[in-house]
């Protein structure tokens, strides 16, 4: 009984990757990223600047976007961290996040072929990215109690292959149903289901709505199967956990080979995001790639992701981790 209650613990853990992909494969990357990029750029050139003025202005305005957000996330995402592990308290911030997610996602709907609702969609982007983040990171947190040591590796690298997984489904889901080409038709010709207009992109646009009830709908399995050990809750304040933050801190110092991997981390991961952020954006405003082709591309991509976390994780439980990061 209590290994069955893992599992489905572990299964509920694994379904947060599931439910949160969609928003990074079709907001930031493949969708919506390169839908505000084109609709800014018709807005400027509206606004009297000539084609290559409003391309770079465009892509100029999403990059503050996301050096805010990312800006923010750096500064908090570590007193965020340290605040979950002493407060042993994980899953009501899970769900307050992930209100503040849906809620936020469902306003990146306003975002009109006319450049209306630039900016609040812009910024409910940034908000939905934010909340998506936090909740990540109480979700991590919960990690470590779902196995022993030797186990996390492999429950960590299948639960971000499922992930992969489930940004595949939706992005096809999104190119067959919704996301209107050129011409007005979905990838397999279609008008977009539930008698969303064409003209007004409604099927490209209902991205964010799309996006915040898969979460909604996929999160069910992770609220009622992880829990955690109520024992382990305590009351803590915020120099209680700055405390805790700067003992850490002050760890990391001392120990050389973590400091490596973790300034070595920071630039990697900083990289992909940029990949992430701008590969849609590059690949609409530079490539003159369509919606459709860019999902395409991302399906590619995204299955590519699916396989090598998964096998990631196999080779992390059966070699160890140091030899799959230095691979």
């Amino acid at each position: 009984m209590a290994n069955t209650e893992l599992k489905k613990r572990v299964w509920g853990w694994m379904a947060f990757d599931w439910a949160a992909q969609p928003f990074y494969t079709l907001g930031w990357t493949f969708i919506f990223a390169p839908y505000f990029a084109v609709v800014a750029t018709q807005y400027f050139m509206g606004a009297g600047l000539d084609e290559a003025t409003a391309d770079a202005q465009s892509q100029a305005l999403w990059s503050w976007g996301q050096t805010a957000t990312g800006l923010l996330i750096a500064i908090t995402a570590p007193f965020i961290g340290a605040y979950a592990d002493s407060s042993g308290r994980r899953i009501p911030y899970v769900v307050g996040f992930s209100i503040l997610f849906v809620l936020s996602a469902c306003f990146m709907w306003v975002l009109q072929p006319d450049g209306t609702g630039l900016y609040l969609a812009l910024a409910m982007f940034c908000v939905a990215f934010i909340a998506a983040e936090f909740a990540l990171i109480f979700t991590n947190a919960l990690l470590p109690s779902l196995g022993p040591s030797d186990e996390v590796g492999k429950i960590s690298g299948a639960g971000l292959a499922i992930g992969y997984a489930g940004g595949v489904v939706s992005l096809v889901i999104m190119l067959l149903f919704f996301a209107e080409g050129d011409a007005g038709k979905t990838f397999i010709g279609l008008d977009p289901i539930l008698g969303l207009d064409a003209d007004a992109r409604e099927g490209t646009r209902s991205v964010g709505p799309f996006t915040a009830l898969w979460f909604a709908l996929f999160m069910i399995p992770f609220f009622l199967w992880v829990r955690e050990d109520t024992s382990q809750h305590q009351k803590t304040s915020v120099s209680a956990a700055l405390s805790e933050l700067r003992l850490s801190f002050g760890s990391i110092v001392k120990r050389r080979s973590l400091a490596c991997y973790l300034g070595s981390s920071m630039f990697y991961r900083d990289a992909l995001n940029g990949l992430y952020s701008f590969g849609g954006v590059y690949a609409a405003l530079v490539l003159d790639w369509s919606i459709t082709m860019i999902g395409v591309f991302g399906i590619t991509g995204a299955l590519a992701a699916t396989l090598f976390t998964y096998v990631g994780g196999v080779c992390d439980k059966r070699f160890g981790p140091k030899p799959v990061i230095i691979f």
